[in-house]
């Protein structure tokens, strides 16, 4: 199985769109701040996580999210809130 996720980061008020094969070791990667592009704004909370069959089909997802505005984004979240990281809701009625 692969994963298309969002992270957000507090700090930066903002949203990180990835995919892997292993969601927990490539959050402690994010959070210990070996990745360039999100060191700036550790720590990330994982805030929406889909499964996918391959790893074709988790990058094809990861595109799409990354084409997103911030509002059409949150609005894609809400959308398919199954797949929203426990406790993220309450965020997403803030913003």
């Amino acid at each position: 199985m692969h994963y298309t996720y969002i992270l957000y980061s507090f700090g930066l008020d903002r949203f990180y769109k990835g995919s892997t094969q292993n969601m927990a070791e490539r959050l402690k990667y994010h959070n210990g701040g070996y990745e360039k592009s999100t060191k700036s704004g550790v720590p990330w909370q994982l805030m929406w996580v889909a499964e996918k069959p391959n790893k074709s089909e988790a990058q094809k997802l990861e595109f799409k999210l990354k084409n997103l505005s911030r509002h059409r984004l949150i609005d894609f979240m809400n959308k398919y809130s199954e797949s929203i990281a426990e406790g993220a809701n309450d965020l997403f009625r803030d913003m």
